[in-house]
């Protein structure tokens, strides 16, 4: 009878102790790619897209100021 109480606390204990263990959970990863262009424009070049978006701007209004000779 001895035996029999033995196993069976045995038994519980083994139960208890792997069925108390906190389930691993896999994460699951996402990788994304994302085009990145490349800004390593220095001063000079920065500063020359701003002259020639003026520039051009500037031209834009002459060429409405002499309207069309069309007409």
């Amino acid at each position: 009878m001895k035996k029999v109480i033995g196993i069976v606390v045995l038994g519980l204990l083994a139960f208890n102790t792997y069925s108390c263990r906190e389930q691993e959970e896999k994460e699951t990863v996402v990788v994304k790619e994302v085009e990145v262009e490349d800004d390593r424009e220095g001063i000079l070049e920065r500063t020359a897209k701003k002259v020639d978006q003026e520039v051009n701007k500037e031209i834009d209004e002459e060429i409405e100021n002499i309207g069309d000779d069309n007409k």
